[in-house]
């Protein structure tokens, strides 16, 4: 947006694609085992066509230079109607355990579809809930059609890192909620990959 707004900092013989592509290079944070990028809050009214068209492309290139590009979206739908990927290998989609959420995960997903964002894998995680679904709730997740990965439990460490302000890898080991996703990462990583190779 301050580039838009002041289009005179983009030094002679640079494109302003090229010297935004610099900018959000110089965004990233390198951290221990990855890098992370965040994208702010948009200011104010306004298309965002450009700066979404811009995202697209760095999210493309990026995706060549990492093994796991995980782009983490707020809740809701707009991210996937921005359409700032057009290609996902793995759409992981999280749903509280009420009737409410589970319908708006199968919306997520036939919204993938009509916009005709190339997904190969997609899977349902039920957040804040053991392993055990009433049968009323369980007719509701098989109308989504969408793979249960699993259940993450509720976990009063993570409660007690929000209060704290701290970040949760300062949970430990034994925390259910950690020990759930590192169980629905070792089931689906390792088919994300077998797939990649087949079609390889």
């Amino acid at each position: 947006d301050d580039i838009v707004k002041n289009p005179s900092q983009i030094p002679t013989g640079v494109s302003k694609d090229r010297f935004i592509e610099y900018r959000i290079q110089d965004m990233l944070t390198e951290a221990d085992g990855f890098d992370l990028l965040v994208m702010g809050r948009p200011e104010g009214p306004g298309c965002y066509c450009y700066a979404n068209s811009i995202l697209r492309m760095l999210i493309e290139k990026l995706s060549n230079s990492y093994q796991y590009v995980v782009i983490d979206n707020e809740a809701g739908m707009e991210h996937l109607s921005r359409r700032t990927t057009r290609k996902i290998d793995c759409l992981l989609i999280v749903s509280d355990y009420t009737v409410v959420g589970i319908r708006s995960s199968k919306r997520i997903f036939d919204l993938a579809r009509e916009l005709e964002i190339s997904v190969k894998d997609a899977y349902l995680i039920i957040n804040r809930k053991d392993g055990q679904v009433e049968d009323g709730l369980n007719e509701g997740i098989d109308k989504t059609k969408i793979k249960v990965a699993g259940f993450i439990p509720e976990d009063q460490g993570i409660l007690e890192c929000s209060i704290k302000a701290k970040s949760v890898f300062n949970l430990q080991d034994d925390s259910p909620a950690l020990r759930a996703l590192d169980k629905i990462c070792s089931e689906i990583l390792p088919l994300e990959r077998q797939t990649s190779k087949t079609k390889g």
